[in-house]
């Protein structure tokens, strides 16, 4: 090859090698936290159940942005709707969780297996959040207790204490995932 021809060839490499780099890390080769994220997809539809105090409680899973991430919608009786997005970071799941008092906390969980039966997502940090003492979502563990049984435990962390939340869901309509 000569002059234009290998440059071409060049920057075909090039360009070749950046799109595999830039493609999603579901499409690389499976791993722990690949399948648990596969778990969180497989969550798409309706739920429903109560909270640790019997109140009816209500989320949503969906699949989006071209299945790179998944929308959790959260409600309950009281409180404005909450939005987490869960998506694959190198070896763990990453989510942002958009709270009605207007922080974004996020959190970070490292699967221990492929078939995590359970999510420890920790604080990593957040958005609008001046000051730790203020209110904010600190943990989540997420635990996957049946085909079409699930329980989310939130610690919301506020002046230093933590109180946790517990929520019991069952899957009430299926969705696309």
């Amino acid at each position: 090859m000569h002059g234009a021809s290998m440059t071409r060839a060049v920057i075909s490499a090039v360009l070749t090698f950046a799109a595999a780099l830039a493609s999603p890390a579901v499409a690389q080769a499976p791993n722990d936290a690949t399948s648990a994220f596969h778990k969180l997809q497989a969550l798409a539809g309706e739920w429903e159940g109560k909270d640790d105090g019997g109140n009816v409680v209500k989320t949503k899973f969906e699949s989006v942005a071209g299945n790179t991430a998944v929308m959790e919608a959260l409600s309950m009786p009281g409180m404005e709707e909450m939005l987490t997005l869960y998506s694959v970071d190198r070896d763990g799941i990453a989510l942002v969780h958009f709270c009605p008092t207007n922080n974004q906390p996020r959190m970070r969980a490292i699967p221990s297996s492929g078939d995590a039966r359970e999510l420890t997502f920790s604080l990593e940090g957040a958005t609008n959040l001046p000051d730790p003492a203020i209110g904010h979502e600190q943990k989540l563990v997420f635990q996957f207790t049946g085909k079409d049984q699930i329980t989310e435990r939130w610690t919301w962390r506020k002046n230093g204490k933590d109180s946790e939340m517990i929520y019991y869901f069952t899957r009430t309509q299926p969705g696309k995932h």
